[in-house]
């Protein structure tokens, strides 16, 4: 199978590309445009701002590219903010692909009367329909690491949900392109069954 990792300017790909290896899969980490039409699978992760990593999707030609592929297309993390309409984050317009709005965590918000902090940083739990073939096998409201300012509204392709100062979806699903604003190379072997599923689409 060949799965492609974009390149562009965000962090933390090695270890997307790891989580696969880990999988018997050996991704190529590439920004050519053949190469990810050719791919079987395409995953768009990364760490990163959201107006500097758009300025180089649109200077590079990536943008139409990624949304014109027809194959599975996993998004992680910034790589989900970019698929949304628009980020707060540098007020950015973003792909476009789901019509939902990314915003920042509201401040101040207190649980058990201890301010929660921002970024949040760390395991929580998410909602999902069992029957949606990306969570396969994961068993009740699994725990899934998360490191972010910023979070997606829920909106019509929300098919996951975590609740931190806010709820806000956890994934999105709309035609082949899905996106998750956890990590799921950092998740343990839930995220490694997600990947597997994905895999499997």
């Amino acid at each position: 199978m060949k799965v492609a990792i974009v390149k562009y300017n965000a962090g933390n790909i090695q270890s997307v590309k790891f989580a696969f290896e880990r999988l018997g899969v050996h991704p190529v980490i590439t920004d050519d445009p053949e190469i990810i039409k050719a791919a079987d699978k395409v995953v768009f992760p990364g760490v990163g701002e959201a107006k500097s990593a758009m300025q180089y999707l649109r200077e590079n030609g990536l943008v139409d590219l990624i949304k014109g592929l027809k194959q599975p297309v996993l998004g992680i993390c910034i790589g989900q903010h970019l698929m949304c309409e628009h980020s707060e984050e540098g007020d950015t317009d973003c792909m476009g692909i789901f019509p939902t709005t990314v915003r920042q965590f509201p401040k101040g918000v207190k649980v058990n009367d201890e301010t929660l902090k921002i970024p949040h940083m760390g395991w929580n739990n998410m909602e999902f329909d069992p029957e949606f073939p990306l969570f396969n096998g994961l068993g009740n409201n699994p725990y899934v690491y998360y490191v972010h300012s910023f979070c997606a509204d829920i909106c019509e392709y929300t098919i996951a949900t975590t609740e931190y100062a806010t709820k806000y979806s956890a994934a999105l699903h709309k035609d082949n392109f899905y996106a998750l604003q956890f990590h799921p190379e950092k998740s343990g072997e839930v995220g490694q069954k997600i990947l597997k599923n994905f895999l499997s689409l």
